[in-house]
């Protein structure tokens, strides 16, 4: 059974660079949504599981931690459901560094494995 956590890492649309803690048996993705200097809206897959599909059965309490020290930024987000109840959980996350910004907004979308 793949209940500990395993860690991985990603890049968004300005450089800055995540550590992922996640569950291998449910976490399929990892999406982030940030505004642009020009205002426009940008999604971009930030993590992908490389397992592709789940070793074994989701029970139990869902954890996970995304974290990136260049923006002093830690969100956790956990989750006790039965097996295929949740698939999708949207985090957002605002820099408290300054005045607010919609630049320093970031959303986080994560994805649960189809069918699980």
């Amino acid at each position: 059974m793949a209940r500990h956590n395993r860690l991985g890492q990603g890049v968004d649309q300005y450089g800055f660079k995540y550590r992922i803690s996640y569950p291998p048996d449910w976490l399929d993705r990892v999406r982030v949504t940030r505004r642009l200097v020009s205002g426009r809206q940008s999604t971009r897959t930030l993590f992908r599981n490389p397992a592709r599909r789940p070793r074994g059965e989701v029970s139990g309490l869902v954890r996970t931690t995304i974290t990136s020290e260049e923006q002093d930024l830690e969100v956790a987000v956990s989750f006790g459901a039965g097996s295929g109840r949740v698939k999708e959980v949207e985090v957002h996350w605002q820099s408290q560094a300054g005045p607010a910004d919609e630049m320093d907004r970031v959303a986080f979308r994560l994805t649960g494995f189809p069918g699980v």
